[in-house]
């Protein structure tokens, strides 16, 4: 069981997220609507696990990555992506991503990737 703040400027993917993991045991500690939102939040929630959205207005995702890796270097943070992002992926592993999921959402995957990183 997992802390988890989810970050993304969608209202039904945060949603669907949401219920996933907590239809699954975890605790959804936060939602936040934008890298910036995610940041702040991560530092007043300190969740184990952070699930952040790549493209998000004003702070993309990548930003709030580095942002949150400065302040704790050991956040774990779970990059979503939608298809075609690989240079953006190339980007988030170099500052510090735990991992990836990409959307449309696969509950095995998702579920699988919070349990690896609660190791």
């Amino acid at each position: 069981m997992a802390n988890i703040l989810v970050v993304d400027d969608s209202r039904t993917s945060r949603r669907i997220l949401k219920d996933l993991l907590e239809k699954n045991g975890h605790v959804v500690v936060g939602e936040a609507v934008n890298g910036q939102d995610g940041y702040d939040s991560y530092n007043k929630l300190n969740p184990d696990i952070v699930t952040m959205d790549i493209t998000m207005p004003e702070v993309d995702g990548i930003e709030s990555l580095r942002l949150i890796k400065k302040v704790d270097p050991n956040a774990k943070v779970i990059m979503i992506t939608a298809a075609g992002q690989k240079e953006k992926m190339m980007e988030a592993l170099k500052y510090g991503a735990s991992d990836f999921i990409s959307k449309p959402f696969n509950e095995d995957v998702v579920l699988d990737t919070i349990k690896k990183l609660c190791r």
